[in-house]
């Protein structure tokens, strides 16, 4: 099991460098997304406490579904792995389980589908066209970005990159190690439910606490795990590491998120700018003048830093947990 552990992190990193996020109707996470905008408006409310205690129901109904539905799965392959079968067939169960792990996991983590996106920002604004730069930038952000200029478009996308570094990549990572697919799947379900209904406004305040609340547990040690990683990473790229780790212990705390901030703050100084959501925070204390360059930084940042996760501690813990025995109970 230790093997195929090891072997499925690889292969799910590896999928989503090369390939990236398969089409919507065959991504677990859309399916998830999918069955809460249907659940949602049935727990609505016009009663604050009601609407608070439908959210509660929606959060666990729906994680106890995809838990249940990975821990079968994910027994499916424990119980082919411990078979006792002769050298070539036990080679091609392996094999199997270590494709189909691996698939599953790469659906959690989406290190090429935000690059993708990121890009599509930018070339929008390479061609000046920054309604549309504002449109794509609104699929991957919560603020109003109706009124936003050029740099705070850049500064928007270069932070979104940030956080996703957390909530895309390195969360998955982090719970799969403790829990394998169902820790990936539980924790990409509260973020989605988080990402979805977890707004500070008027229409999901009530609705959307408890997934809100959730998703800030969940993220509070990999948010700033992934921040020490991230400050190795910009080592690895020529990035200023140490201004980096300044950065972060000043401005890490700064945002409404308890959570946000690390990585943002993190890869602000590594970039040597200043990210600044209006009205909200300031992190960093560089240019606001951002160029190409900064993007691709942050891109690279982004990917050296789930290779270094996967290395340094899901791929570790994993092993070690397996061999104290803790994947024979999960």
């Amino acid at each position: 099991m230790m093997l195929v552990l090891v072997l499925s992190v690889i292969l799910a990193i590896s999928l989503d460098l090369v390939l990236g996020d398969p089409k919507n109707r065959y991504h677990p996470t859309v399916w998830i997304g999918t069955l809460i905008g249907k659940f949602a408006p049935l727990v609505r409310s016009n009663n604050s406490a009601s609407e608070k205690l439908g959210g509660l129901v929606l959060v666990v109904s729906i994680v106890t579904l995809v838990a249940v539905l990975t821990f079968y799965i994910g027994q499916v392959f424990a119980y082919l792995a411990s078979l006792d079968l002769n050298e070539l067939p036990k080679i091609l169960v392996l094999a199997g389980s270590v494709f189909a792990i691996g698939l599953l996991l790469k659906t959690t983590i989406a290190v090429k589908g935000m690059q993708r996106h990121a890009s599509q920002i930018m070339d929008s604004l390479s061609r000046n066209d920054l309604d549309q730069a504002r449109a794509k930038l609104s699929m991957i952000v919560k603020r109003n970005t109706k009124n936003l200029d050029k740099q705070h478009i850049i500064s928007a996308t270069l932070e979104s990159i940030s956080e996703n570094t957390v909530d895309g990549i390195t969360g998955p990572l982090f719970y799969f190690a403790f829990f394998g697919l169902v820790g990936a799947f539980v924790y990409r379900t509260v973020n989605t439910v988080d990402s979805m209904i977890g707004y500070k406004t008027d229409l999901f305040r009530n609705l959307g606490w408890f997934g809100a609340n959730c998703d800030k547990v969940l993220n509070f040690v990999p948010s700033r795990l992934t921040s020490l990683i991230m400050i190795l990473a910009s080592i690895i790229v020529g990035s200023n590491w140490k201004h980096s780790l300044e950065v972060m212990k000043r401005d890490g705390p700064k945002t409404e998120s308890p959570n946000a901030g690390y990585p943002m703050a993190t890869m602000a100084g590594a970039l040597g700018v200043k990210f600044e959501k209006l009205d909200h925070y300031v992190l960093g204390d560089g240019s606001t003048e951002f160029t190409e360059k900064h993007f691709k930084t942050a891109i690279s940042i982004m990917k050296v830093t789930t290779i270094l996760f996967a290395l340094l501690f899901t791929i570790p813990m994993a092993v070690i947990l397996s061999y104290l025995g803790w994947w024979s109970l999960v």
